[in-house]
């Protein structure tokens, strides 16, 4: 961000000073060439760095929720099994009354 702010301050400096002479006006036409020419560079990198920070995010949060869905089914294959052992612990107590 910093440098897109900078190659915008260096652009428009040198149009202030193409201003002030004709002779300077071609010079300061390539700066502000080169100038936009850094900004897209600087504006490329950091949408790419972003895209790269997001699809690593996105890849941990779907493999976070991949273990909580193990986890989900662990504990509902366990609250199963528990229902079954009290089921029959129940069967077991009306046989004896």
């Amino acid at each position: 961000m910093r440098k897109i702010v900078l190659a915008a301050a260096a652009a428009g400096a040198a149009l202030a000073l193409s201003a002030c002479s004709s002779e300077k006006a071609e010079d300061a036409t390539t700066a502000a060439s080169e100038a936009a020419t850094d900004t897209m560079g600087a504006a490329s990198d950091a949408a790419a760095d972003t895209m790269g920070a997001a699809s690593g995010a996105a890849a941990e949060a779907a493999t976070a929720a991949s273990g909580a869905a193990t986890a989900a089914a662990d504990a509902a294959t366990a609250a199963s099994g528990a229902a079954a052992d009290a089921a029959a612990a129940a069967a077991d107590a009306a046989k004896k009354m």
